[in-house]
């Protein structure tokens, strides 16, 4: 099997056509890049920066491997002397970023990449592609960890995910955003990430019977067993753990954990089955519950009293089913010293290198951020922060437990209102009068350059 990840190749195939372009008119100066959320998605409050982490992981590898090279002699498509400067192809440039688990805003960079033009150009598709990913998850999953008010979420999502590295990615995201853990059992040796698991419905059906089934998973998990009970009668199976808890406690001092439910109305089922757990001396016993659940029926079972002590919460969250993708970019910002800006309808953008500044107001809570040129020393918290100089990582990657507690630390700070599930006034995010400035300079200068050229043509035309 081919592993894609590994190849240069995975890219968008106008990346090398630009390439080729670029190498025959030998444009290879200094180009940044930023990526950036044009505007959240509706009901959505504020974004969780993620995937920085493996965005300098492809960066660090990245290289058109013999294979690679082989194929793009084979298309008949691509320059030889242009495929031959693709041999020693490295990243040889800076990436400055926002740290992951930072709550950030529309229009505000999470990323800048500054290298040699067709390396900065080259890396824009997997660039986005993972940052796209697990920011979209991260920022559905702090959503359910705000909506579950302190109560166990496991990330159930891996079947349904779209495709292996999803399903791994997710995993992580949603940890980094304050799930207690995954259902994927690579996520443990790729991300150390806690393992959560309990059983089929199969494993029940291939038991005579649903005690059978109970006490085998039990004796092979004492201590540490969740048993799903809504495969036939759940209230009648409820009774059945009542009576094989206190057998397995007196007989094989097994003690049980929890139940769970994954079908029907899980508010109705819970109350029922805690008050059957209740009556028959078994109040340790935790009661579990999944089945296509999100923010919104997280909140919906809390609401109605649910006495529920944690959820499995998969397919809505790793494909953000509300909101399946982010409307974002990674645009030029400057090449060769001059600044650069997008002017099209609805997609204009910024020019120049910039920072974001945050403020704070006296209780630590966010108050609003400055949308300002890179070097502005004014006062804030600067966010972007350097990552890598000249292709060197300046440290390693954070811990996934530390940026989870960033991820926590920045959803309090938070104002009440922009943790809501529903929709909020915009925080507010200003533009510094030096980067209105500079918009209104590469405006002129532009329009200055399109009537030179126009001249130029019209002249030559006539």
């Amino acid at each position: 099997m081919h592993h894609y990840d590994d190849s240069a190749l995975l890219t968008d195939f106008y990346q090398l056509t630009m390439l080729q372009a670029y190498f025959l008119r030998g444009m290879d100066e200094t180009a940044s890049f930023e990526f950036f959320v044009r505007r959240l998605p509706p009901g959505r409050n504020f974004l969780l920066a993620a995937g920085l982490a493996q965005v300098v992981e492809y960066l660090g590898a990245l290289r058109f491997t013999p294979a690679d090279l082989a194929w793009l002699r084979a298309s008949g498509r691509f320059d030889s002397a242009f495929i031959a400067s693709l041999e020693g192809l490295r990243f040889s440039g800076d990436v400055d970023a926002l740290p992951e688990g930072t709550a950030f805003f529309a229009d505000e960079p999470l990323l800048r990449i500054t290298a040699p033009l067709r390396e900065a150009q080259l890396v824009e598709s997997r660039v986005i592609n993972l940052l796209h990913y697990q920011t979209l998850v991260a920022s559905k999953a702090a959503r359910a960890v705000i909506a579950a008010q302190g109560r166990q979420l496991v990330d159930f999502g891996m079947r349904r995910a779209h495709g292996a590295e999803a399903a791994v990615l997710s995993a992580r995201a949603s940890y980094l955003a304050g799930f207690d853990g995954s259902a994927t059992a690579l996520a443990a040796p790729l991300f150390d990430i806690p393992l959560f698991g309990t059983m089929a419905h199969s494993f029940v059906q291939a038991h005579a019977s649903e005690t059978d089934a109970f006490a085998a998973f039990a004796r092979a998990f004492p201590g540490n067993a969740t048993l799903l009970i809504d495969t036939y009668d759940t209230e009648a199976a409820a009774q059945q753990v009542v009576r094989l808890a206190h057998w397995l406690q007196e007989e094989e001092e097994i003690q049980l954990k929890a139940v769970r439910i994954d079908s029907g109305d899980l508010a109705a089922s819970a109350h029922r089955v805690r008050q059957i757990l209740d009556a028959g001396g078994c109040s340790k016993i935790g009661i579990f519950a999944s089945g296509n659940l999100d923010e919104y029926a997280l909140q919906s079972l809390l609401q109605d009293g649910a006495p529920i002590d944690g959820f499995g919460v998969g397919t809505r969250m790793n494909t953000s089913s509300d909101a399946p993708y982010l409307d974002c970019a990674y645009k030029l910002v400057a090449y060769a010293g001059r600044a650069c800006r997008k002017l099209s309808s609805g997609k204009a953008t910024w020019p120049g290198s910039k920072q974001v500044l945050r403020h704070y107001d006296a209780h630590g809570t966010m108050c609003g951020d400055t949308l300002t040129l890179q070097h502005d020393e004014s006062a804030g918290e600067p966010l972007l922060q350097p990552v890598i100089r000249g292709s060197m990582l300046l440290a390693p990657s954070p811990p996934l437990p530390q940026i989870r507690a960033r991820a926590q630390a920045q959803i309090a700070s938070l104002a009440p209102e922009l943790r809501a599930l529903t929709a909020a006034a915009p925080y507010p995010v200003q533009v510094s009068d030096a980067l209105q400035q500079l918009a209104h300079q590469v405006d002129e200068r532009q329009r200055s350059v399109a009537d030179a050229d126009r001249a130029h043509w019209e002249a030559d035309l006539g």
